[in-house]
């Protein structure tokens, strides 16, 4: 058995230009950083005494005999990317809940190849990790997804990273001192919306035609400049989160659903409060919103929004790891017998074995 933990990430500036579509043309730039959230994934080599070959457990439970049975996408890619020939159990747990703007489809996906590179006995570097992840996230799967998510699932830490037009990234770990990185986020709010939405679905409204947004996009780029010039300065933060806030307006220009009614509102009622500036993660559309508070104005902030809720969080800077592991008796040539007579002949001794092992 075998259980990777990959972080969540927050997205500070620059998305959207962290799509193939933008990239490609013009290269692109975000800051962004991973958080003590985590994505777990256990995986096992399945042992032959049950009737599914593949049982993979989420917000569902599947249970098949082939990977071409798995309905979860990114589950089914992943084992046939792999090649994994043989029985397969996989338990997703989750600290925070998924279409919620914190990457989490992408650390998924890196801490499920970890996972099962680690159960074959296989080392893999970070690069190889992200860089798989948006292969099967956009060439195999077609979604509408950037490409920062996999980069900070499988890097961790507060980041610059850089998308080149020959579609290669470089991650710039932002140097700063422990007093700042706590100055920074002692200011940052987390919040969630209850909003659900999917993000391919509210990117693809604006991802698909970006020259026609290239002056956002431009603007966005620029704002991750301006932002590492402010953290790596010595004057307040008080800038960050007044470019946290004209994030806001451009990235809403970006679509109409991008942001809603109602979630303006909270945006709204925040300022009010004494946040400075904030922004929802992700796609937009719901999920999380991470607001830019200073210290004093916090308890403000957090009454006013009391109805939502608030979480808490650090900064980490390991990015996706394998925190279990442990050899158990080899089945893998039962495994590859399993519909042999010898798999039959025991089912019919132990009739009672499947129904108790389900």
């Amino acid at each position: 058995m075998i259980i990777s933990r990959t972080p969540f990430r927050i997205s500070f500036f620059g998305g959207g230009t962290d799509y193939p579509a933008w990239y490609r043309q013009h290269g692109g730039s975000v800051l962004a950083a991973t958080i003590n959230k985590y994505c777990y994934l256990t995986c096992r080599y399945l042992p032959p005494f049950f009737e599914h070959r593949i049982r993979v457990v989420y917000s569902k439970i599947e249970m098949c005999q082939k990977v071409e049975e798995v309905v979860h996408p990114a589950v089914r890619e992943t084992l046939r990317s792999l090649k994994i020939e043989r029985g397969m159990e996989i338990h997703h747990d989750g600290d925070l809940p998924g279409r919620s703007g914190m990457g989490s489809s992408s650390a998924f996906t890196v801490g499920l190849l970890h996972a099962l590179y680690g159960l074959k006995g296989q080392t893999t570097g970070k690069k190889q990790l992200a860089s798989e992840s948006i292969h099967i996230e956009q060439d195999i799967l077609n979604e509408t997804v950037g490409s920062q998510d996999q980069v900070c699932a499988a890097y961790g830490g507060l980041n610059r990273i850089h998308f080149s037009q020959n579609g290669d990234f470089s991650v710039q770990p932002m140097t700063l001192t422990r007093e700042r990185l706590s100055e920074l986020n002692s200011c940052l709010m987390l919040f969630y919306t209850g909003i659900k939405r999917t993000a391919s679905e509210v990117a693809s409204s604006y991802a698909t035609n970006v020259e026609r947004r290239s002056e956002l996009l431009i603007l966005m780029q620029d704002y991750v400049d301006q932002s590492c010039a402010v953290l790596n300065g010595k004057d307040d933060l008080t800038a960050f989160g007044e470019l946290l806030h004209k994030t806001w307006d451009a990235k809403r220009s970006l679509s109409d659903k991008v942001s809603n009614p109602q979630v303006d509102a909270l945006y709204n009622e925040a300022r009010a409060a004494g946040a400075i500036g904030g922004k929802l993660l992700g796609a937009g559309g719901g999920g999380f919103i991470l607001l830019f508070v200073l210290p004093n104005d916090r308890a403000k902030v957090r009454n006013r929004l009391s109805r939502l809720i608030h979480v808490p969080f650090e900064f980490e800077f390991s990015g996706s790891q394998i925190i279990y592991f442990d050899l158990e008796e080899d089945f893998a040539e039962h495994d590859k017998a399993r519909d042999s007579q010898h798999i039959e002949a025991f089912r019919e001794l132990n009739p009672d074995s499947s129904r108790s092992a389900s």
